[in-house]
């Protein structure tokens, strides 16, 4: 029976989510697949590389550091998390990706973007670590109107949580059959309408269908979650979801916030560790 970890999204909420996976990995806890949306993906790389620890280390100290995010580097680049440094320097100079370990462990990583020019959900498996499929993991996480469109495998794509948030039907029908699926919002959280749809529209005007599909990703999220009741309710998953709103926002430079937020996620995860390990092992 396979064994399937889904990670959603929520910009820097993440680092809860990476609380959690963390607690997974120093419990000696290997799912046979990892679905990863957005934040879920870029930190969720770190599953698979095995490295705890690893997503709330580089994400505190470059907190304040120009070279990572900020306003200068979207003047600069179009992008609010700098494409070159974060995901190309990074990795490789500063807090290094373990890419040997990434490439040798079977965890099947997969990495959902949303094609701006369909509007719908591209499901990409990384199974190597070179440039190209870097970029597949930034365009995973890259947020409409805080990053430019990425061009990549002779796609145009931006963030993945725009056209699927919750992947546990997708998982579910690759083969996945007990599945963990780590929530960023609490129980009882229903998504909005987004307010900033105005800009979306000016600046997304080109991909009418990417518009689209942000227009009505409230809808969709909202399908999914109850999607993601049912099949808690009917034991074809495990939820884990934190027990209050996360006190951060989309973006943030407080690394104080940063460690409060991951202790958070560790907590829930030490608090669910025994149900995780029991549900894998029926």
């Amino acid at each position: 029976m396979k064994k399937g970890l889904i990670l959603e999204g929520g910009a820097m909420r993440g680092l809860w989510s990476a609380g959690v996976t963390d607690v997974m990995m120093e419990h000696d806890i290997w799912p046979d697949g990892l679905v990863g949306v957005s934040a879920g993906a870029a930190f969720g790389c770190n599953y698979k590389s095995r490295q705890p620890g690893r997503a709330i280390r580089y994400n505190t100290r470059f907190a304040n550091d120009s070279r990572y995010s900020g306003m200068k580097s979207l003047m600069t680049t179009g992008d609010y998390f700098n494409a070159s440094f974060g995901y190309h320097v990074v990795p490789y100079q500063y807090d290094l990706f373990d890419v040997a370990a990434f490439e040798q462990n079977p965890l099947s990583f997969i990495v959902v973007c949303t094609d701006v020019t369909t509007g719908q959900a591209v499901y990409h498996e990384m199974t190597h670590v070179d440039f190209d499929e870097l970029e597949w993991l930034r365009a995973s996480a890259s947020m409409p109107l805080a990053s430019k469109v990425v061009s990549v495998g002779g796609r145009l794509l931006l963030d993945g949580g725009v056209s699927d948030s919750i992947p546990l039907e997708y998982a579910e029908q690759a083969g996945y059959q007990r599945n963990v699926v780590v929530l960023t919002q609490p129980l009882g959280y229903q998504k909005e309408h987004n307010r900033l749809m105005p800009l979306m529209r000016i600046a997304l005007r080109k991909y009418p269908a990417m518009v689209k599909a942000l227009d009505e990703r409230h809808i969709m999220y909202n399908k999914q979650l109850e999607y993601v009741a049912r099949a808690e309710h009917e034991g074809r998953c495990l939820v884990i979801r934190p027990d209050e709103k996360i006190p951060i926002g989309h973006i943030s430079h407080d690394a104080d916030r940063m460690r409060l937020v991951y202790n958070m996620g560790r907590q829930v995860g030490e608090r669910y560790i025994e149900k995780i390990k029991k549900y894998y092992e029926d």
